[in-house]
């Protein structure tokens, strides 16, 4: 069945031929009248019985009907196709119109008998007759269309201001993400990042770009050809790096400046640098290079502790070393994630992201929608499109202060060995508790057993145990996204932190003084 309109009863079928091509029938033996069919117009006024009837006129419905009407007559009933002429014709469509003809006995003595009773018809009996005049409608006074339309479009006009008004003194427009306190020394917003709600992701990137791009610059390194070498050539590589203070401080990746003789940093406005490596972190894959100079722009620093998973990401670098200053765009595809990079190295808690990361981006920003670092390129799937890594800048906030103080890079070290407590731990071992870090004798690269905890160690001298559940340190929970050793790795050597355990059914707090993470590990 389709959605076209049934073919009305005794209407010639629809087809693609003209209303002037249909088909005509001959007339038919007369029927007479049947009785219990479709009403009858009234009869407007009734002719002499010595004047002959009018001939039936038919005019296009406005609407089909299951029943078309019609005038009562003794002679011939008109049938098939052509009797009943189409509700699709047009007012040239020839109509049926038969000879007129005296009314019948039957008719005169329906009409003089029962004058005003009803009239038979041939489908089922009509209503009583009704006067061909119609009484004049009664104007009433009222408001015009235009005056309704002014009043419903201001009605309207004065709802939504309402309703924003109201959004507004709830604050539901303006979501405020609060300041995160931060190391001193480092650059970090003075006020509030809001984000509206009516954000507008084209806007956002824009103004993002706007503001960081002018502190991002491009690192080229060059590593000197080997003398013993003649057939060597000058190795050279290009990378990102953000201006973190105006003094000339740049935070990057270690694997762009790793083995450089010479360092070449070059601002957004196209002037140059020689650039020297201040320090090399041992925990993770950064560097901060200084360069001489002064009244820079600076990057204003985020908080990755903040961070969902399918917020805006904005990348801006130089990939290919060619195309600098370029922005991407994508979103936090994941959090926590852990890479084995080249060197047999593993890379842990790290940001995953679809925006485009290339070679050329390492070391360049990885920012929100507010125009604040949130992390640090650094690594891109090769055997794969749309996944790359950045580390979280919370991460490196301690190293940019140590290089302010002009102190050495180093990281906190508590010295135990456990394993991150998650949902098939739990399960495995019976654990009483659903988060944490379970602290347990390892293994180390070559087979051999090493003990839970380092003797000597900060953990030995806070009394933490083998067998012990750490978790939460300085209040912050520890889970599969805040694992241990990120949330220590936020604090500097020789600060002494509140370590809460889970040990044989209770809980107990110690305090643990970080030590100096060893360069060997």
């Amino acid at each position: 069945m389709t959605d076209s309109p049934n073919p009305t009863p005794g209407l010639p079928p629809l087809s693609g031929a003209a209303p002037d091509e249909l088909p005509n029938a001959g007339p038919t033996p007369n029927a007479g009248p049947t009785p219990n069919a479709g009403p009858t117009p009234a009869i407007v006024a009734d002719p002499s019985p010595t004047e002959p009837l009018p001939p039936p006129v038919w005019n296009p419905p406005a609407v089909a009907s299951a029943f078309e009407p019609v005038a009562a007559s003794s002679s011939p009933i008109p049938t098939g196709p052509a009797a009943s002429p189409s509700i699709w014709s047009d007012p040239q469509t020839t109509t049926y119109s038969p000879a007129p003809q005296p009314p019948s006995d039957w008719e005169r003595t329906t009409r003089a008998g029962s004058a005003g009773g009803p009239t038979p018809g041939w489908f089922e009996q009509a209503p009583a007759p009704v006067a061909v005049a119609a009484a004049p409608r009664e104007r009433r006074a009222g408001p015009s269309l235009v005056v309704i339309a002014t009043v419903a479009l201001l009605a309207a006009l004065l709802a939504s201001v309402g309703t924003f008004l109201g959004l507004e003194a709830s604050g539901a427009l303006d979501r405020t993400v609060a300041n995160v306190p931060t190391p001193s020394g480092t650059t970090t917003s003075s006020t509030p990042v809001t984000q509206s709600g009516r954000f507008d992701e084209s806007s956002a990137i824009i103004d993002a770009a706007a503001k960081a791009g002018p502190a991002v610059v491009q690192i080229t390194s060059t590593a000197n050809v080997n003398p013993n070498d003649l057939g060597s050539l000058p190795e050279t590589g290009i990378g990102s790096g953000i201006i973190f203070d105006s003094n000339g401080w740049i935070l990057t990746n270690h694997h762009v400046v790793a083995g450089s003789d010479k360092l070449i940093v070059a601002l957004q406005n196209g002037k140059t640098y020689p650039g020297t490596i201040y320090g090399i972190d041992t925990l993770t894959d950064l560097a901060i290079v200084k360069i001489d100079a002064s009244g820079l722009p600076v990057a204003t620093m985020g908080d990755s502790d903040t961070l969902k998973v399918g917020q805006l990401a904005i990348a801006i670098g130089s990939p290919l070393g060619t195309y600098t200053n370029t922005v991407t765009s994508g979103i936090v595809s994941a959090m926590g994630r852990s890479i084995a990079v080249d060197g047999g190295d593993t890379l842990n808690n790290l940001i995953q992201t679809d925006t485009a990361i290339n070679p050329g981006n390492s070391g360049g920003p990885l920012l929100d929608a507010g125009g604040n670092v949130i992390g640090v390129d650094t690594a891109v799937a090769s055997n794969a499109q749309g996944i790359g890594f950045a580390i979280p800048i919370n991460i490196a906030k301690p190293l940019l202060q140590q290089a302010l103080a002009n102190e050495p890079l180093v990281r906190p070290w508590i010295g135990i060995r456990y394993q991150p407590i998650d949902a098939a731990l739990v399960q495995a071992d019976k654990l009483p508790v659903d988060h944490g870090a379970l602290v347990g004798a390892g293994q180390d690269a070559n087979g051999q057993t090493t003990p839970a905890i380092v003797p000597g160690s900060p953990a030995e001298k806070a009394g933490i145990k083998d067998g012990d559940i750490i978790t939460s340190i300085e209040g912050t929970t520890i889970d599969t996204s805040h694992p241990l050793d990120a949330v220590i790795a936020q604090y500097a050597p020789g600060r002494t932190v509140t370590v809460e355990i889970y040990r044989n059914g209770s809980t107990v707090k110690v305090q643990v003084t970080l030590g100096t993470r060893p360069a060997n590990l």
